[in-house]
């Protein structure tokens, strides 16, 4: 599932534009990201954008802007936010779908585009290139600040951001745990299969087991209990180290799925596990209404 059939894709794309300011990617891509393989038509979930504010908006950061997708119920202001984090994907149709489903759910959703300067997830056909090319050399610190950024955005645009939750999915879900012991106002999380340990480096200094104990806001994990790359060791690990930190950490808590692989959520690829993602789905709307709504 690495790459599609052999239709050379670059080659139908324009050619990349970089900008004064060092961003390559300046607006969203339509569609779903090649390099994830044909969609899964029978099980892709559509949400229409009725009632809904939806659509592509820009966010400051300190070297320019970055593009992100928005949903929120319609007129509606002083809506409790979640920052959605993209798969390796990017921000593409999948991670747009998700937003619109958490803005049903009376939620303003942003997922900002975070390989803005890297590069562009939706050219790439091949996986191990993309990986290479582009999300390897994504730093941590840049990923926390252009979140920051996003959440100062939507105080400003109709949402609440003391009322603010994180969630994203593979990549990202990695991302939830380390934004969730950075930013002091995030009040919940839910890590939809995202790595806990690993090696440390220049660009990812820190892993989730680095501050498993400094959580501002607790996490939810939900993890596949037949994901090779996420051992159930390393799941115990962090459930130890969340059982001696602080009450945050205590609060928090995992849900593993003994049938499910990783990318389990993931409705458009072959990975899809309906019964794991819609209990996963039910779990994480429960775990945000309790914490942003109550």
């Amino acid at each position: 599932m690495s790459r599609l059939p052999d239709t050379d894709f670059d080659s139908l794309l324009p050619p990349l534009v970089m900008t004064r300011r060092g961003f390559i990617v300046t607006s969203l891509a339509g569609g779903f990201a090649m390099a994830a393989g044909p969609v899964a038509a029978q099980t892709a979930i559509k949400t229409d954008a009725e009632g809904l504010l939806a659509g592509e908006v820009k966010i400051p950061v300190k070297d320019g802007s970055i593009p992100a997708y928005r949903a929120a119920p319609e007129g509606k202001t002083v809506l409790p936010v979640i920052l959605v984090v993209q798969e390796i994907f990017g921000v593409h149709d999948y991670i747009k779908d998700v937003c619109r489903r958490l803005a049903k759910q009376g939620y303003m959703a942003i997922a900002p585009e975070l390989y803005s300067r890297q590069g562009d997830p939706s050219r790439y056909t091949e996986i191990s290139r993309l990986l290479s090319e582009v999300v390897n050399k994504v730093p941590d610190e840049q990923v926390i600040g252009d979140l920051d950024a996003t959440a100062e955005w939507a105080a400003k645009n109709g949402g609440n951001t003391e009322r603010l939750g994180i969630t994203g999915f593979c990549w990202g879900g990695r991302i939830v745990w380390l934004y969730a012991a950075h930013n002091p106002k995030v009040k919940a999380g839910v890590a939809w299969y995202g790595r806990l340990v690993g090696d440390k480096g220049p660009l990812q200094p820190t892993q989730p087991i680095d501050v498993a104990a400094e959580l501002h806001g607790p996490v939810l994990g939900l993890y596949g209990g037949k994901d090779a790359g996420i051992t159930q060791d390393s799941i115990d690990t962090m459930k130890q180290a969340l059982a001696n930190g602080n009450e945050a950490a205590k609060a928090s808590t995992f849900m593993v799925y003994p049938d499910a692989g990783h990318a389990f959520h993931a409705d458009y690829r072959p990975s899809y596990v309906e019964a794991a993602a819609k209990d996963g789905w039910t779990r994480a709307m429960q775990w945000f209404d309790k914490a942003l709504k109550e």
